[in-house]
């Protein structure tokens, strides 16, 4: 196991800049995931880490040594990719001792490590299939046992995922966090999903134009959002934000609706801001006047949409209720779940 360290990165393609003078610590034996829409760089920072891509400036280090002009084969980290990068003209047991074997390791040590790992994986029926005899699931099972073989120092996944279908995605999410309780290996996982960050993650890094935007375990960043990108990037469906201006009344948005302000609030008199509430925080009661748009039955759940202070609102609920479009109802949002927003910064008022 190893700690990894990243201070100052910056990343250039030519004159442009993608990745914008990073700080971040990957505690030894913790499960980082890196979390943003595409082309936030998050898959760069990880192939910087891996060796995959050179540094332009900063350092790295993984065990505490810098690694910035180390070769990848060299760094004792372990990659798994998005497309499962098997060989298909090998069969499973093979695909997973190749790197043992390139390494020249005793055959009794690979037969026993790549037998340990088939365990682990439940791959032992299928070591003598080929890549294009196994299902997406076991493919990427695989690709995990070829990783999971050489002991590496850190894990790095690069959205792993991504191929499966959504019970398979599911179903293996929880494979490789039961994994990582085993193994204790530090990981840095890719992903562009939010279910699978908040599901798996110690600590979730959230990326925006090559920017970290806030860092924290997946209940902090959820419930205390430090600016509107995370607020809204973070749920689903995300968190409902309502634009208006602070009054002695409460927040009074464009149409004249009156929202609530929470006790100890930060927010001044006359300061444009923006309120968020989260759909599970808005509760039906009286409250403030909406009409139903669209219901959607989850089955744990309901989700619906109404129409409040001239924009649409998602409320959720565990009740059954027998609602329909244009019906009338109130809501009330939670105060002490509120968040304000100043509206130009977009960051949290706190």
């Amino acid at each position: 196991m190893a700690s990894v360290t990243v201070r100052n990165i910056k990343k250039s393609y030519g004159s442009v800049e993608v990745i914008h003078g990073l700080n971040l610590d990957i505690d030894d034996g913790s499960f980082v995931v890196l979390l943003g829409p595409s082309g936030c760089g998050k898959s760069t920072l990880l192939r910087m880490i891996a060796g995959l891509e050179s540094v332009t400036k900063g350092d790295i280090n993984i065990e505490g040594t810098r690694v910035n002009e180390v070769h990848p084969k060299d760094r004792n980290i372990a990659m798994v990719f998005q497309n499962y990068a098997l060989y298909a003209h090998m069969k499973v047991r093979d695909n997973m001792s190749f790197a043992l074997n390139l390494a020249k390791r005793p055959q009794s040590e690979i037969n026993e490590k790549v037998s340990w790992a088939a365990k682990i994986l439940n791959l032992e029926p299928y070591l003598d299939r080929y890549p294009r005899e196994l299902s997406g699931g076991q493919r990427q099972r695989v690709a995990m046992g070829r990783a999971i073989v050489r002991n590496p120092a850190v894990f790095l996944f690069d959205e792993p995922l991504s191929n499966l279908d959504a019970k398979l995605r599911v179903q293996m999410r929880t494979e490789i966090k039961e994994l990582h309780g085993r193994l204790k290996t530090t990981t840095v996982y890719v992903t562009h999903d939010q279910i699978e960050a908040m599901t798996m993650a110690d600590k979730i890094v959230i990326m925006r134009d090559g920017i970290i935007e806030q860092e924290g375990s997946p209940l902090d960043v959820y419930d205390s959002p430090t600016n509107l990108f995370v607020a809204e990037f973070i749920g689903s469906p995300s968190m409902n934000m309502m634009k208006g201006e602070v009054t002695a009344e409460g927040v009074r948005m464009p149409d004249g609706t009156l929202l609530p302000l929470p006790a100890g609030h930060k927010a001044k008199p006359g300061q444009k801001v923006v309120y968020g509430i989260r759909p599970e925080h808005l509760d039906i009661a009286k409250g403030i006047k909406a009409v139903v748009n669209v219901t959607e039955p989850t089955g744990p759940e309901m989700h619906i949409y109404v129409q409040m202070g001239g924009q649409e609102v998602c409320v959720i609920t565990q009740e059954r209720v027998n609602l329909k479009r244009e019906d009338n109802i109130e809501v009330a949002p939670r105060l002490d779940k509120v968040h304000l927003f100043d509206a130009a910064t977009g960051k949290v008022i706190a």
